[in-house]
């Protein structure tokens, strides 16, 4: 009984930690770039209509032709896996670590160590 529940609580774990899969704006087609997190029907069709005129550079190329694009919506969407030419829009990482400890937590101290 355990066994069953320790195995289907890890199997969620998972599936939700590869809930997302890389998707380059200058490949995908409409459906593949609606399935990114933040990219609804109208920013797709944005996206395909500027590609159309001509593949994205980088992410600076793909802010200054998709209207509604700046650097914090940016950021998201690389972060839900969103790329341009395979590359991530830098910084997005970093903003997904800076997480602040729960109200409450204390933060873990190193280990102090001793000289012999």
């Amino acid at each position: 009984m355990i066994k069953k529940l320790v195995l289907a609580i890890a199997a969620l774990a998972a599936s939700t930690g590869f809930a997302f899969a890389q998707v380059d704006v200058n490949k995908a087609d409409a459906a593949a770039l609606d399935g990114v997190k933040g990219v609804g029907p109208s920013m797709s069709k944005a996206i395909l209509e500027e590609r159309g005129k001509g593949e994205f550079k980088d992410w600076a190329d793909l802010q200054k032709r998709v209207k509604g694009m700046g650097d914090k919506k940016a950021a998201k969407l690389s972060e839900a896996g969103l790329q341009v030419n395979g590359k991530a829009k830098e910084g997005a990482a970093m903003a997904a670590k800076t997480e602040k400890p729960a109200k409450g937590a204390k933060e873990a101290k190193p280990a102090e160590t001793k000289a012999m």
